[in-house]
């Protein structure tokens, strides 16, 4: 209860705020190409329930009917002002339309294409499903630069699964068993900490992951300070 309070208040609160930033944003992308600013995929919501996303969007119209799922950075079907809303995390804003309509919560796994959760995910990877779909959580943070790691991949989304997926899903894993209102307040600090300081950030989540006593191998992924390396699913 205290967390969906927490989401409502701070969710209305953040779109008056941000509301200059949030039109600006939609006027820009609509003068780039004078098509929809908004890109609203279908994604899977807790206890497997689809539900609308609401993003601003950083790619060419109907980006997603001509490539692959997972975006590279130098992906060319981002525009140059997709490039700015990628860097600087400004479609999270437009999604606390959906944290305020309870799709969301500010805090929790991140949301996933439906077809990959049913065709793909193992059955450990179902239970990231047992909470609400977040803006952001431990692996947005550890993997927030999850482009430029793609960057010159030849098949991103084969990469994604096998450098990338096996360890968020386990970071989404590590928050499902051990959220709680004080971790996610946190989490969003660290957050906004890591838009200016990614070393930070992550340092501050390394704390985090060695007082909940998780798997060594976990925080040394999380410190990323050496190269991923292809690694299995969680089952």
């Amino acid at each position: 209860m205290l967390k969906r309070i927490f989401d409502i208040t701070f969710s209305l609160f953040g779109l008056c705020i941000f509301s200059p930033i949030f039109l600006f944003t939609l006027i820009l992308i609509w003068i780039y190409d004078f098509q929809n600013p908004f890109y609203t995929p279908i994604r899977m919501g807790k206890g497997m329930v689809p539900f609308k996303m609401y993003k601003f969007r950083s790619m060419v119209a109907n980006a997603d009917k001509n490539g692959v799922s997972s975006t590279s950075g130098n992906d060319k079907r981002i525009t140059p002002i997709g490039r700015l809303i990628r860097r600087y995390k400004l479609d999270e804003i437009s999604q606390f339309i959906n944290v305020f309509k309870g799709d969301m919560s500010f805090v929790g796994p991140r949301p996933q294409v439906v077809d990959h959760v049913i065709k793909e995910y193992t059955d450990l990877e179902k239970t990231l499903l047992n909470l609400k779909p977040g803006i952001t959580d431990i692996s947005s943070i550890v993997f927030s630069d999850e482009g430029e790691i793609l960057k010159d991949s030849l098949d991103p989304d084969s990469d994604y699964n096998a450098l990338i997926r096996p360890w968020k899903s386990r970071l989404g894993i590590i928050y499902v068993n051990n959220y709680n209102f004080i971790l996610d307040i946190k989490l969003i600090f660290i957050t906004i900490i890591a838009i200016f300081d990614k070393n930070k950030a992550l340092s501050f989540v390394n704390k985090i992951l060695i007082e909940l006593d998780v798997p060594r191998e976990v925080i040394e992924v999380s410190r990323r300070k050496k190269n991923l390396v292809p690694s299995d699913l969680p089952y």
